[in-house]
């Protein structure tokens, strides 16, 4: 619809589909792009008409996670004063829990459609989705932590601690077929009728009486919440202030020089370089 900018919202009987629209980004994550997708997903949850939201992004990309190259209000990773620098990273990390529970707490299903890299923040919004579908050229990460960032709590609730953290400690890349074996996701689809298959699931989901759907999804949801979620999402986000409080070491100060020297793709390349080839993905194949 045209008033939203960095998305696309299209409904078709009783399904929304909400795209991610910022491809030559790779759909990350900035926040007016956040702000409209929180929006969309308000205007779903708000209209009778409609029974199932799918979730995707445009072109090569379901998200690559938040915007660090510092354009489109992405969280800049200059250093400021040590105060200053806490109070900007505890107002960006404790907004999270609360995005990551308005999808879990929303009263109609969202489908993941995840059409190619889910890295970082997009991986997360990916995991508090109710179904997921992959393609099968899809690829998860979160490389941030090899820059000192933080993963998210919802990961290990999913995969279980021992495969959260082969992935969280590392930055790994894996595939949508490693995805679906740790249990992040349902199902693995062809490329090219992935969003058929997510289709046909919404619509099979909009079958079912609307209070039925709300209510077992309330079920889990605030199941989860009983045993801890929220508060585990919470001490998520005052972890991931001091995570990022700790980024002028200097086993990262090489980091910011790429960047300063060489732009953002430097400071990509000094990041993500060392541990090519990653175990799974495009990016598998030994450097040359």
């Amino acid at each position: 619809m045209a008033d939203f900018e960095f998305l696309i919202y299209e409904q078709d009987g009783a399904v929304v589909t909400i795209t991610l629209n910022r491809p030559e980004a790779l759909n990350a994550l900035s926040r007016p792009l956040e702000a409209e997708l929180h929006q969309a997903l308000d205007r779903a949850a708000a209209d009778a008409a409609v029974r199932s939201i799918i979730l995707t992004g445009a072109g090569r990309a379901f998200s690559a996670g938040y915007d660090i190259s510092g354009s489109q209000g992405g969280p800049a990773r200059e250093r400021l004063p040590t105060s200053g620098f806490l109070r900007s990273h505890w107002h960006s990390a404790m907004r999270n829990p609360g995005m990551m529970m308005h999808i879990m707490e929303l009263p109609k299903p969202v489908i993941a459609a995840i059409n190619g890299w889910c890295v970082g923040g997009g991986f997360w919004y990916s995991l508090a989705c109710d179904i997921s579908l992959a393609s099968d050229r899809a690829v998860f990460a979160q490389p941030e932590v090899r820059m000192i960032s933080n993963t998210n709590v919802l990961f290990a609730l999913l995969a279980g601690w021992k495969h959260a953290h082969r992935y969280a400690l590392t930055g790994d890349h894996f595939d949508a077929q490693e995805a679906l074996r740790i249990g992040v996701i349902n199902e693995v689809v062809p490329h090219e009728r992935l969003m058929d298959r997510a289709m046909a699931l919404a619509r099979r989901l909009a079958l079912v009486p609307p209070d039925s759907v709300r209510l077992n999804k309330a079920i889990t949801t605030y199941g989860l919440e009983a045993m801890g979620l929220r508060q585990a999402l919470n001490v998520n986000g005052m972890l991931s202030t001091l995570v990022e409080a700790s980024n002028d070491g200097p086993d990262v100060a090489h980091l910011e020089a790429a960047r300063r020297e060489r732009g953002f793709r430097g400071f990509m390349e000094a990041r993500d370089g060392p541990f090519t080839p990653e175990p799974f993905g495009p990016r598998s194949r030994p450097r040359e």
